[in-house]
């Protein structure tokens, strides 16, 4: 076989992968999507929700939970995994590590400290706030924490440090939020609390519209950084030998990245390991770091995955719920095991 022909079927090779990958996911994401319509408290046949989907006709009760509680639920759940996942992979990027991600690095829990103090400001003094006060104010609180890990980052080196200092820095601001929170009111603890705990419970159609128009915005300028993504992933020296200016793409990483997790924490507060367990799955499902394919995927499948663990949150214990981080570190702290192991063996 000459190497134009062996190029060619590697080609379609890769392309045939490509296409099973997503096309596992879209199955998946309809076939999780369904479930979550279809279990509850209140059992629903498919025939009732077909009705009550496509042709707007059913019982009112059913109605009202499907169109009021359910579909905003998943849609959530989709829409901030994809962003969560994104954010992951762009901070992976960044820090040219593959454990780098949101939760693990301190930059939720900073988000959620500003956004818990000012949950209680607002409160105290105007009585209510509103979805774009929150994400103002994660976004604010995840820069914070990101700067305060770029200072790290320039003085260690090695990944276990600066996964060690990520940690420090989410447990001083988790500190810092428990001590406001102790001083708090009554009414506002309650408030801050099923929020801290990680839930997509709560979801209006007024949060999927902020949500998908802030994640939206974001994953279309993420997308056209797709080929300056590619160039930096192999070196910064040759992303300037192909005119990306470095230091402008580096702000541009770190504030899609913090307008993902902002997102995130701000509508449903903390959620560990999605950012780094599914960029990693969805990489070697592939077998390419190709952004072009990567961030798409990436996006899929962190919805994917949420949609499952928030599925799994919901009846593994019905009519008890579990937070959203306790099942989605019960998967994604696994592959974040063996990936480190992979990584050390492959030394």
């Amino acid at each position: 076989m000459t190497a134009e022909n062996q190029s060619r079927v590697n080609h379609v090779k890769r392309r045939s992968r490509y296409v099973f990958v997503f096309l596992t996911l879209a199955i998946a994401f309809l076939v999780i999507a369904a479930l979550n319509i279809n279990t509850g408290n209140i059992w629903i046949s498919v025939r009732e929700i077909w009705r009550i989907l496509f042709l707007k006709k059913g019982d009112p009760v059913q109605y009202g939970i499907i169109w009021k509680i359910r579909l905003p639920r998943i849609l959530m759940a989709a829409i901030l995994g994809g962003a969560l996942s994104l954010s992951g992979f762009l901070l992976q990027t960044f820090f040219a590590n593959p454990i780098a991600g949101p939760y693990v690095l301190g930059i939720s829990s900073g988000a959620k400290m500003v956004v818990a103090l000012t949950m209680i400001v607002f409160l105290k003094r105007f009585g209510s706030f509103t979805s774009y006060t929150l994400i103002l104010a994660a976004f604010i609180g995840a820069l914070l924490s990101t700067g305060f890990i770029l200072l790290m980052n320039r003085k260690i080196e090695h990944m276990a440090a600066l996964l060690v200092a990520g940690i420090m820095i989410g447990y001083i601001c988790s500190a810092v939020t428990d001590f406001v929170v102790t001083f708090a009111e009554d009414s506002d603890i309650v408030n801050l609390h099923g929020w801290s705990q990680g839930s997509f419970s709560g979801m209006s159609w007024s949060h999927v519209q902020i949500a998908a128009a802030m994640v939206g915005i974001a994953f279309a300028l993420t997308f056209f950084l797709s080929k300056p993504i590619g160039a930096y992933q192999l070196g910064e020296e040759y992303a300037r030998s192909m005119g990306v200016n470095v230091r402008l793409f580096r702000i541009a990483l770190i504030l899609m990245s913090s307008v993902f997790s902002a997102c995130v924490t701000a509508f449903a507060g903390p959620i560990s390991f999605v950012g780094i367990a599914v960029p990693y799955l969805v990489r070697q499902s592939l077998n390419t770091s190709k952004p072009l394919v990567v961030i798409p995927a990436t996006f899929l499948g962190g919805a994917v995955f949420c949609m499952m663990c928030d599925l799994m949150a919901r009846t593994a214990f019905a009519p008890l719920e579990l937070n959203i981080s306790t099942v989605t570190s019960l998967f994604g702290a696994p592959v974040v095991i063996f990936m480190m192991l992979r990584r050390q063996r492959g030394r």
